[in-house]
């Protein structure tokens, strides 16, 4: 992705975000940038521009790089088992997992243009997590069952830091509109695996992906008690967020 339009994609993230630095304008910042000697040295300053943009909120640019790690694994999920001879076999499965792999990458891109140099780079990934599933690419069934726990992470990790992001309303925003897309992810996923398309109760592989998901009490009511439906029930009704802490949790042992 060249500059310009790494400028416009910020731009869609924030359309103010030129002005609130120093006063200046798209044009004067693309300029400045171009005038960099070395061209390695732009993505740097574009990423100096995204982080006084939001000097008063500095969490913003942790919480897309954050999410970033997330894109990053599950487009590489994907990435692979769509390389993987023999592993997703049928139309549907197929068909579903090149767009779920078109909607990660989309991710990456949108996430790494918009922080710029101050993007991480991609950690290598080990999607055995350490010996744990040691089929991964060779057993769809295990595919699956990995699937289904990136996209029911991710669906949880994006609420988990929906109010850290309320300083900056049109990143919240983006934020809202990829966690819809994963939830839809992980509904899809969650069906072709045999499972129901929401989570009930906090069972599921691995464990860690599912802990605190069994909460009957929204808003300090006891549903179950104010409904008379049963506990799967009423959990399958509220999905809670996950923590920044029990994410990086649950991906550290996939990374390499």
């Amino acid at each position: 992705m060249n500059l310009q339009n790494i400028l416009t994609e910020i731009e869609k993230v924030d359309a103010d975000v030129f002005e609130r630095v120093a006063h200046v304008s798209r044009r004067h910042v693309f300029q400045n940038l171009l005038k960099k000697s070395v061209k390695a040295a732009a993505p740097v300053a574009l990423g100096a521009v995204l982080n006084n943009a939001y000097a008063q909120s500095s969490s913003v640019a942790d919480v897309l790089n954050f999410a970033l790690t997330l894109e990053y694994l599950e487009a590489e999920f994907y990435n692979r088992g769509l390389a993987a001879p023999g592993l997703i076999t049928g139309m549907e499965g197929l068909s579903t997992f090149q767009q779920i792999a078109k909607h990660e990458n989309a991710h990456v891109a949108l996430l790494k243009s918009a922080l710029g140099g101050a993007a991480i780079a991609k950690p290598n990934f080990d999607f055995s997590a350490k010996g744990a599933f040691p089929d991964t690419f060779s057993n769809y069934r295990t595919f699956l069952t990995l699937s289904q726990a990136f996209e029911d992470t991710g669906v949880r990790a994006y609420k988990g830091q929906a109010g850290n992001l309320i300083s900056a309303p049109d990143v919240l925003t983006i934020a809202l509109q990829i966690h819809s897309v994963e939830a839809m992810h992980a509904a899809k996923v969650r069906y072709l695996n045999g499972s129901r398309g929401w989570i009930m109760g906090a069972m599921g592989v691995p464990a860690a992906v599912y802990a605190g998901d069994d909460v009957r009490v929204q808003g300090g009511v006891d549903v179950v008690n104010l409904t008379g439906l049963g506990v799967d029930q009423v959990t399958g009704a509220f999905d809670e967020p996950l923590t920044k802490a029990q994410v990086l949790a649950i991906a550290t042992p996939f990374l390499a």
